[in-house]
C-alpha cells in the first residue's frame, strides 16, 4: 500500500463543538479518519489508543487562564515526537506563538481559522482531503 491509500488518522481537540464538527466534516475523507475530543483527559486517551498523523488543538479549553493546548503539544511531543500539531487559538499573542512553536507546532493559527487554508496546510504534510 502506498502512502497515498494509506490511511490517515486525524485528532481535532477544541471545546467548542461548533469547530470539533466543522473541523471533522471538512477533513473526514475515504482515507482520512477523524476523532474529537473537547477536553485534555479524552485526548490523551485516543493518543494512547491510536496512531495520529495529525493532531489539531485549541490552546485555550477551559477557564480564562487555560493553556491545555501547549500542555498537550508538549505531551505529544514527548512520546510521538513524529506527529505534526497545528494550534490555534482565540486568544494568542506573539510570546504564546513562539512558545508553541518552541515546543514543537507544525503551525500556529489564530481563530477564525480559513479553512481552506488549514485544509491547503494539511495536504501539504501529506494527508489527503480530495473527498
Amino acid at each position: 500500500m502506498n502512502d497515498a491509500t494509506t490511511l490517515k488518522r486525524i485528532l481535532i481537540v477544541d471545546d467548542e463543538p461548533t469547530i470539533l464538527l466543522t473541523l471533522s466534516y471538512a477533513l473526514r475523507t475515504k482515507n482520512v479518519e477523524v476523532i474529537t475530543a473537547s477536553r485534555l483527559e479524552p485526548a490523551e486517551e485516543a493518543l494512547k489508543r491510536y496512531n495520529f498523523d495529525l493532531v489539531i488543538a485549541d490552546i485555550r479549553m477551559s477557564g480564562m487562564l487555560g493553556v491545555e493546548g501547549l500542555e498537550l503539544l508538549t505531551y505529544i511531543k514527548r512520546y510521538w515526537p513524529g506527529t505534526k500539531v497545528i494550534i490555534m487559538t482565540a486568544h494568542g499573542s506573539e510570546e504564546i506563538q513562539q512558545d508553541a512553536y518552541e515546543r514543537g507546532a507544525t503551525y500556529y493559527y489564530q481563530k477564525p481559522v480559513d479553512i481552506r487554508e488549514l485544509m491547503r496546510k494539511i495536504e501539504e504534510l501529506g494527508i489527503p482531503l480530495n473527498k
